[in-house]
């Protein structure tokens, strides 16, 4: 089906308004003439917009055909990974916000360094940097090839148009403008949601048609309770091994920790971390009933040869084009629903990867860099990795098999580095040599579960059985995703596996969890053997006393045993809830305005400003102030 004249417009609308966007905020306030305004938007944010920005940033194109997808083909289990979303969010916003936060942070690996070594702090960035260069174009390439498989969408027209204005409107505008453009195309993604869905519906007959339909077929799900491991998709599995998935991309991610940074205070980071709950339930339910509508109507109006020889992602086109062939703009506003989700992941990728190259691998080897001079380069950062995006896609289009591959890659990196994390966080007595080798370890496991999985499911694709109204997913072009990890999921395991076979099929949903747990458990085994760290040698500004915060009841002295010798610090009596109290004084180095911590030539403390009696101590070059009164 071609597009019309109407259709072409909304998507041209859509460019238009995300560039004048860019060039709105490249033109005003302070003109990006800061690093601090370039990559933090100058601290200024409310929640609002940081909450939608968080929610586009990691709902791609490859999630608004790929979860329809999942639904089509296997029913609405999936659906229960809404469970994960409460504790998903609600770890990141009383335990991983307050610590960057306080640490007055720009790159979330900048905490590595205060809590471990530079060599850490290196590692964590190189691997995100490998993580997101080779996300960002499959990100980009993938849904625009499956849009020119369905509609004859000019290929490299797309990628290319979508490509230059993303890169446009980043390097100009900042965060600032990325964040505002990710609340307009979150809209447009609800509205060309919102549109199949209606359209479809009134189509079918009703809602309590659709539902009738897909009950009868088996496609409404009960609850799963069976414990293992090795099925695909159960309720544990969803809402435990969820919480994980989530925790490495709303904990640690400095995509989404960069907005949080981004906020003007604390409990605005906060709410943005609450108001991103219902948000998500929203974005879940919306692509849950797409894949239930066009299941009920193709069980009403079968598909075409063409259609029954398409990949699952492109059959939600094809239903798109279906549904909406009469309504003309209407086609166009999925199309531009489609690549709003592109955009919004892209530009983030972009500014992220902008930020941590600035501050992990240039700041720290040029101190003395001016402050125009490290926001000019922070922009030809920015347009360098956009650039670099383009030549991504391109790449993406010569993989072939190999593009499944490097999807996965997105969600095998995830949960080594929330386990680095939870290692320095919640366990002082962790070194730098434990971290380095427990990340090592969780990415080896990581990359052979996961590619391990794709060898075991390529050799057997020849004897799954095809599913009745469904499609197989050849090559890469199979996009069913859980929203963010972009994994890649296959057809239910085969049984009766056994050795490394069943070891394989672990159940996608699983991986951050086993694999930040592999990082842990090596990184403290390390430890011990080499010589764990002293308590009270650690900053406590970048530990989070898990145990004497649950065992809050205990008396004093069995807390402070809890602690493992770490001090306590002026923020051990923060906020419960957010607006409960005021908010924390700075509780880090004061970093000048091109990122590096203030303070005299090696490592002199500085306790002049510390109100109270205390004591400065000093490892490396980072200094802080322990008070010794009991707050």
């Amino acid at each position: 089906m071609a597009f019309t004249v109407a259709d072409y417009t909304v998507f041209v609308l859509l460019l238009v308004l995300s560039s004048a966007i860019g060039l709105f905020y490249a033109l005003s306030g302070g003109r990006q003439r800061t690093v601090q305004e370039f990559l933090l938007a100058n601290r200024s944010m409310s929640f609002l917009p940081v909450a939608l920005s968080l929610l586009a940033t990691f709902q791609s194109a490859v999630a608004i055909l790929g979860v329809p997808a999942e639904i089509y083909r296997f029913g609405t289990e999936y659906w229960f990974l809404g469970c994960c979303y409460f504790l998903g969010l609600l770890i990141p916003a009383h335990i991983f916000i307050p610590v960057f936060y306080r640490l007055h942070l720009t790159s979330t690996y900048e905490y590595l360094e205060l809590r471990f070594n530079k060599a850490v702090r290196l590692c964590g960035t190189v691997t995100f940097i490998f993580q997101m260069v080779i996300y960002m174009g499959v990100v980009l390439y993938a849904p625009a090839l499956a849009l020119n498989a369905v509609t004859q969408f000019d290929l490299w027209g797309a990628v290319l148009t979508m490509g230059l204005v993303c890169t446009l409107y980043t390097t100009l505008g900042g965060l600032k403008a990325v964040i505002w453009t990710d609340v307009f195309q979150t809209l447009v993604m609800f509205a060309g949601q919102l549109a199949v869905i209606v359209v479809g519906t009134v189509k079918v007959g009703g809602m309590g048609r659709v539902w009738q339909l897909a009950a009868d077929q088996g496609k409404i799900s009960g609850i799963d309770l069976s414990p293992d491991p090795f099925e695909r998709h159960t309720f544990w599995t969803l809402a435990v091994g969820g919480v994980f998935m989530m925790l490495s991309l709303y904990g640690v991610n400095q995509a989404q920790v960069q907005r949080y940074l981004s906020s003007r205070t604390e409990r605005e980071a906060v709410l943005s971390c609450y108001a991103v709950f219902p948000c998500q339930q929203v974005v879940l339910c919306l692509s849950c009933l797409t894949g239930l509508v066009m299941f009920a109507y193709y069980q009403e109006h079968p598909p075409t040869a063409a259609q029954s020889q398409a990949s699952s992602d492109q059959l939600v086109l094809y239903f798109v084009m279906d549904v909406l062939k009469d309504l003309p703009g209407l086609p166009g506003l999925f199309v531009a629903c489609l690549f709003s989700g592109s955009l919004s992941t892209i530009s983030s990728a972009f500014n992220s990867l902008a930020t941590v190259t600035m501050e992990d691998l240039i700041h720290p080897y040029f101190p003395g860099l001016r402050e125009s001079w490290a926001t000019l380069l922070s922009k030809l950062l920015a347009l360098s990795y956009g650039l670099l995006c383009l030549g991504m896609a391109y790449l993406s289009s010569m993989m072939g098999p190999m593009l499944q591959a490097a999807i996965s890659i997105f969600g095998m990196v995830g949960g080594p580095l929330l386990g680095l994390f939870c290692l320095g966080m919640f366990f002082p007595c962790a070194n730098p040599t434990g971290a380095i080798a427990g990340l090592a370890a969780g990415l080896a496991m990581a990359f052979w579960i996961g590619i391990g999985s794709l060898v075991s499911n390529l050799q057997a694709a020849p004897s799954v059985p095809a599913l009745s109204n469904s499609t197989d997913f050849p090559q890469a072009s199979s996009l069913t995703t859980a929203i963010a990890t972009t994994l890649l999921t296959s057809a239910p395991a085969p049984r009766r596996l056994s050795g490394l076979q069943k070891f394989y099929n672990l159940s996608y949903m699983w991986y951050s969890a086993h694999n930040s747990s592999t990082v842990i458990l090596v990184g403290l085994l390390v430890s011990l053997l080499t010589g764990p760290t002293k308590g009270a040698t650690v900053n406590p500004r970048t530990i989070y006393p898990v145990l004497p915060q649950l065992l809050c009841c205990l008396p004093q002295r069995y807390r402070e045993r809890l602690s493992c010798g770490v001090g306590r610090s002026a923020e051990d009596g923060s906020c419960e809830e957010p607006g409960s109290c005021e908010e924390p004084a700075p509780c880090a180095p004061e970093k000048t305005s091109n990122g590096m911590l203030n303070g005299p030539v090696g490592g002199l403390a500085r306790v002049e400003e510390a109100e109270g009696e205390g004591f400065a101590r000093v490892e490396g070059a980072h200094t802080y102030v322990l008070q010794e009164t009991s707050l």
